[in-house]
């Protein structure tokens, strides 16, 4: 049982992680992981992956560059990292990767059949299957490159895979969730969308039923030789295009920096109100790790959307860049500092959660309803204004990017806040 769940288009976007923001990545995608686990079960984070729009949020909220195609690999890594300690307790297993990483998929999904007693034959069937789909029934430009591979000791899985146009330098992510469909090649697509590039083929569309037919009839007739024959025969002969359904997908703007028309300017405004007028006071039970304030609050308050927000809240992905910023520079660079205190105070929270005391994570979600009350009459300052104001007291978080440590601010920078 398995549905297409979403795709996503988003701009090739060159660079590496470096290694101070990998290994943080892997931390807090593991921990976020974990509570929303713990809060609502392994199927419900299954389901979360399988959206593009979440999926996309929680890239930039641990702060990969918020619109590009190198979300989809540092997510996949960060969770495969941040999980693997504790994948046996939690039932939950990701595999695959980018590269030789994905021609490993088959291997790791067998090593974990033998560890817990699962049908690892059927959930590699799956995995080829899935692939075949996304590159040969639907033909749309996209050559895969990424397939991650993520399963349940039950048996429940989401594939989350990635192709790319090198012409028109796109990448574009496919989503797939292991439940509400009874076939692979005949509409297993809840979702597949995308700009319009010209005729595609898509053999999965249920009115292409009598196609798939006449090919398995083509090849028992006459064989492959003969096939291609013909085929050269009538090439030149375009095939009519076919409509397919609107459904989710996201498509990601060619534009770095983040703009006021990227982000619902009303939900930045209730994160800064919750942190602002409940600050450590209202939260000293979960704020324990020195030097917590304001900040570190409204990038909890941001991650706390993450872990409990509902479907609709992740329709502008570039607001949960403003928690923890982007190895670019873009917003601004990534506040080292507030990044440490958000992954302490999560860890604490989810480690006492797993003992048995609710009382911390309890508190990040009293955040998370506290901000979505408060956007509702909340102001504050323009999206530029935020993020000049982050630019100048970079320093003071530990501001750090692929270009180096962020200096203290100049004369002119104070001068022009």
């Amino acid at each position: 049982m398995a549905r297409r769940a979403g795709s996503a288009d988003m701009p090739l976007h060159g660079g590496r992680v470096p290694q101070w923001l990998g290994q943080r990545m892997a931390r807090l995608g593991g921990i976020i992981a974990q509570a929303i686990i713990h809060h609502y079960g392994r199927d419900e984070f299954l389901r979360r992956l399988a959206h593009p729009f979440w999926f996309q949020s929680l890239g930039a909220v641990i702060g990969m560059d918020w619109h590009s195609s190198g979300i989809t690999t540092s997510v996949i890594g960060a969770l495969k990292r941040g999980l693997a300690p504790v994948s046996h307790e939690l039932g939950l297993h990701v595999c695959g990767g980018r590269g030789r990483h994905s021609r490993r998929t088959p291997d790791e999904l067998l090593s974990v059949a033998e560890r817990t007693g699962g049908d690892g034959a059927a959930w590699i069937r799956a995995s080829r299957l899935v692939a075949k789909v996304d590159s040969a029934a639907v033909q749309d430009g996209f050559d895969l490159y990424l397939h991650g591979f993520i399963v349940t000791d039950d048996g429940h899985w989401t594939v989350v895979q990635q192709g790319m146009d090198g012409t028109q330098r796109l990448a574009r992510r496919y989503h797939w969730l292991s439940e509400g469909l009874r076939s692979f090649v005949e509409t297993p697509h809840a979702a597949i969308e995308g700009r319009r590039q010209g005729a595609i083929v898509n053999l999965t569309d249920q009115r292409a039923a009598p196609s798939r037919q006449g090919q398995l009839e083509l090849l028992n007739d006459l064989g492959p030789d003969r096939i291609v024959r013909e085929v050269s025969r009538l090439r030149g002969g375009a095939p009519a295009a076919t409509d397919t359904p609107f459904l989710p997908h996201l498509v990601m703007p060619e534009h770095h920096d983040v703009r006021p028309a990227d982000v619902v300017l009303r939900r930045l405004h209730g994160a800064l109100a919750a942190a602002a007028q409940c600050g450590p006071q209202d939260f000293s039970d979960l704020l324990l790790v020195p030097g917590v304030g304001a900040r570190t609050v409204m990038s909890l308050a941001q991650v706390a959307e993450v872990v409990h927000g509902a479907p609709c809240r992740f329709s502008d992905p570039a607001r949960f860049s403003l928690a923890h910023g982007g190895k670019d520079r873009q917003p601004y660079p990534v506040p080292v500092a507030v990044y440490d205190r958000t992954i302490s105070v999560m860890k604490a929270a989810v480690t006492a959660a797993r003992l048995g005391n609710e009382e911390r994570l309890d508190a990040i979600r009293r955040l998370d309803r506290q901000a979505r009350r408060l956007e509702r009459h909340a102001t504050g300052p323009t999206l530029p204004d935020f993020i000049a104001q982050e630019r100048r007291r970079s320093h003071e978080y530990g501001g750090r990017s692929i270009f180096g440590h962020e200096p203290p601010p100049t004369v002119e920078m104070e001068h022009e806040g």
